[in-house]
């Protein structure tokens, strides 16, 4: 198989016309708002896949992608080459300590199970970080067994495989508190996999975010939803934060990233007070 450092000095050149119909693509499909500091990453991606298919011109491919049942199953193998999958476990402490306050509290205001959604989950690490949390928390505030789920989802096929798996390289695993790699994990020869139990309170879906309205997802006590909206359009940010602020229950809390949302109100929520973490608190 080539590698993608490898493929950089091999792959064709990309015309100011075929990147800007590729952009024009993704924004369509996907909402990427796709800078010209990527161009090289799209570059690089879509000649990868060309040389698998035999393809030696950008526009020619994308017109395969355009066309029929088989340019649609090529479409969402190409998703897992172009979308962004930078994460890891705890990613961001401010933002991961705001929630664990919020559902510290909120586990004392509910009696039934505790609902979380990880949108752009991408290979699992944060959904599980939130699982993580969650256990924890509970297990230290109540007396009695409480349930709860955490939903991760993304638009990538391959990136939802690897978080089904649970199974992480050591490296990225033992950053974590010693504490929580022996509760919520198994080593294995190099890796690490997530504890059955731990997984039981998991699930994966895919969803492209430009079909919120679509999902059956509601009355969420948190959503959590970092790190991606940086990848799209100022005004479709407000669009997709607004969809996700209806899935809210009363009481719920909507995390995002710091500086991904400027200027963004909605009348049935307040801004969480802080400067480290960009979160958001539905009324009751």
């Amino acid at each position: 198989m080539v590698t993608q450092s490898a493929s950089v000095h091999q792959a064709p050149e990309l015309s100011d016309r075929a990147y800007f119909t590729w952009q024009e693509l993704l924004e369509e499909r996907l909402g990427l708002q796709l800078s010209e500091q990527r161009r090289s990453f799209l570059k690089t991606s879509l000649a990868i896949r060309m040389r698998e298919l035999g393809f030696t011109d950008y526009l020619d491919y994308y017109r395969y992608i355009r066309s029929g049942d088989a340019g649609l199953i090529e479409w969402n193998c190409l998703i897992d080459r172009v979308t962004i999958q930078e994460t890891r476990f705890f990613r961001d402490p401010a933002a991961f300590a705001l929630a664990r306050d919020f559902l510290t509290r909120r586990v004392h205001e509910v009696t039934r199970p505790l609902s979380i959604w990880s949108v752009g989950c991408s290979t699992g690490e944060e959904t599980y970080s939130l699982a993580m949390m969650t256990a924890d928390l509970l297990r230290r505030e109540c007396d009695q067994i409480r349930h709860f789920g955490v939903t991760g989802t993304d638009v990538s096929s391959r990136a939802l495989e690897t978080a089904r798996q649970g199974v992480y390289p050591a490296r990225r695993v033992e950053m974590l508190d010693k504490r929580l790699i022996e509760r919520f994990f198994s080593p294995q020869v190099g890796q690490y996999r997530v504890a059955p139990a731990l997984q039981e309170r998991v699930c994966f879906t895919r969803l492209n975010v430009l079909e919120l309205s679509r999902s059956p997802m509601k009355e969420l006590d948190l959503i959590y939803c970092q790190n991606m909206l940086i990848y799209f359009r100022k005004w479709r940010r407000k669009e997709i934060v607004s969809e996700l602020a209806k899935r809210l229950a009363k009481g719920g809390m909507l995390v995002l990233g710091l500086g991904e949302v400027v200027d963004w109100k909605m009348p049935e929520l307040t801004r969480v007070p802080g400067e480290r973490a960009l979160a958001y608190l539905k009324h009751k």
